[in-house]
């Protein structure tokens, strides 16, 4: 099913008060309940035909009021270029040499772009007149991403609006209009209405500023507002393309210009046309709309992702904490549904910290840790994670603070507690939840008898779980995965990933009887 915007412009028959511009935002908030009030779209109108503000006028130069052509003269000799002596326009290239010897006779050039003022001026356009229901009117053509188009309905034969005279006396009388004026849109409900049928109380508030103003008018005008495919928002146009009583699909992860769907199967069918109307909603922020095809199953924590919508590329930078990240969805992980997260656990440290992370992917964790500890050793599995992690860690300017490892969880944990390395680490994150619990065991023995004098490093371990207590089996796996009875573990909860599936944080110091037991012993 292909996607018409032209199926959702929608014409509205309103009317709307000629008003000075002076007291537009006075009689806006007299008036508010009378108002159109109709989101995105202001309550003060300005079409074309309103004069120039009177702001504007001191900018012009100070001549007789009613010497027009004096002052249309020095416009001309001003912008175009017209020679002063006869007044006729010399041609722009010796309009251009007269200004260049003038300037370079006095020792400098006044414009930075002489050859862009002097540029003979382009030709406007003719407006265009269309015929409507036998009336002429301006055209104006809606552009493709125009929301919405106010247009002033206008008569030949009698006088543009309803003349308010009659009812609120002489002085408001239709006149020709001498000031710049705004339109102040009214409900819909006085749509079509003559004057004699306005509430007392927006002619009572009329009546009251009649006097107040240079210029004394006010007209009910008859308008139509047209709105376009792109008044409309996301929800609102999926809520008339989908089948009647399908959820609407309206959160989605942004990870630097994509847009991260994780549709159900009922949309599925329509998952080119929801990835469209998601994609001409979010520009240009985002550019590229992809769906998760399975779960994740790989070692890699890699997602299967399909492109619908937008730029196929899948190679993108985010930015957080201050920091810019490359990643590439398509052969690295990355949440940023996370990044709250990350960020209290950076809370967590202090400037004379050293950190490990077990499973770094592209270093959200270990980059951002790295403005704040001394070191920061970061492993990944997946190598095209480790690529990424070395080019931003040299994108930020921290290369010097990284050590970049690319082994398996488990064998990196023995390796650099076997080190010298390991003298000196305060803090372990292990943010792999599907399995970093299981990851635990490598730290028993992982310490012998000489290190007795150390402080043992907190261990940060994140996991799911679908259990009714969620805190309670979680904990249960670590203790198990330590073969350790009893010790202390802050537990505390994430986000809630899926119905009835949590993801949990556990924090603890290592046990010394972790630490130093011996290899093969589970006492």
């Amino acid at each position: 099913m292909a996607l018409d915007e032209d199926a959702f412009t929608r014409v509205f028959d309103i009317s709307a008060l000629r008003v000075p511009s002076d007291l537009c935002f006075t009689l806006e908030n007299r008036l508010r309940g009378h108002l159109l009030n109709w989101p995105r779209i202001k309550n003060i109108a300005r079409v074309p035909g309103d004069e120039i503000d009177n702001q504007f006028k001191t900018l012009l130069p100070k001549s007789d009021v009613n010497d027009e052509s004096g002052t249309l003269v020095a416009f001309n000799r001003r912008i175009y270029g017209k020679d002063e002596g006869d007044g006729q326009l010399l041609s722009p290239v010796l309009y251009r040499d007269k200004l260049a010897r003038a300037f370079n006779s006095k020792g400098y050039v006044k414009f930075r772009n002489l050859a862009k003022i002097s540029r003979p001026k382009k030709k406007k356009k003719k407006a265009e007149v269309d015929s409507y229901n036998g009336n002429k009117r301006e055209k104006r053509e809606a552009g493709r991403n125009e929301t919405a188009l106010l247009e002033v309905v206008t008569e030949e034969e009698d006088n543009e609006g309803e003349d308010l005279g009659s009812l609120l006396g002489e002085e408001f009388k239709v006149k020709k209009w001498r000031g710049p004026t705004r339109l102040l849109l009214l409900d819909e409900r006085y749509a079509n209405k003559g004057t004699r049928e306005l509430p007392e109380s927006i002619k009572a508030v009329l009546e009251e500023h009649g006097g107040q103003s240079t210029m004394s008018e006010f007209e009910l005008v008859k308008c139509k507002l047209t709105l376009f495919y792109n008044y409309w928002q996301q929800n609102e146009i999926l809520e008339v393309l989908l089948p009647k009583g399908m959820i609407i699909p309206s959160a989605f992860e942004t990870v630097g210009h994509i847009a991260h769907l994780n549709l159900r199967d009922e949309h599925l069918p329509h998952k080119n046309l929801i990835a469209k109307v998601v994609l001409d909603k979010s520009k240009p922020k985002i550019q590229t709309v992809v769906n998760k095809i399975d779960a994740i199953h790989n070692d890699y924590r890699t997602m299967q992702l399909e492109v619908l919508a937008g730029n196929r590329s899948l190679v993108t930078t985010v930015v957080e904490n201050g920091l810019r990240f490359q990643v590439d969805l398509a052969a690295v992980y990355w949440n940023s549904r996370l990044a709250t997260e990350r960020q209290r656990l950076l809370s967590c440290f202090t400037r004379d910290d050293v950190v490990c992370d077990v499973f770094a992917g592209v270093g959200p964790i270990a980059i951002s840790a790295a403005k704040k500890v001394k070191h920061v050793y970061a492993n990944d599995l997946n190598p095209c994670a480790v690529d990424y992690l070395e080019r931003n860690c040299i994108l930020n300017k921290l290369e010097r603070k990284i050590e970049v490892f690319n082994m398996d969880g488990r064998r990196f944990i023995e390796t650099i507690f076997a080190s010298q390395t390991a003298q000196s680490i305060t803090q372990v994150v292990m943010n792999l939840p599907n399995d970093a619990a299981e990851f635990l065991d490598a730290f028993r023995g992982i310490f012998t008898r000489n290190h007795r004098q150390r402080t043992l490093p907190r261990i940060y371990v994140y996991g799911f779980s679908k259990a009714q207590d969620p805190e309670f089996d979680f904990h249960e796996r670590v203790r198990i995965a330590l073969s350790e009875v009893a010790f202390e573990v802050e537990m505390r909860k994430v986000r809630l990933v899926a119905p009835g599936k949590w993801m949990l944080c556990a924090s603890f110091i290592l046990p010394e009887s972790v630490a130093y037991a011996k290899t093969g012993s589970l006492l």
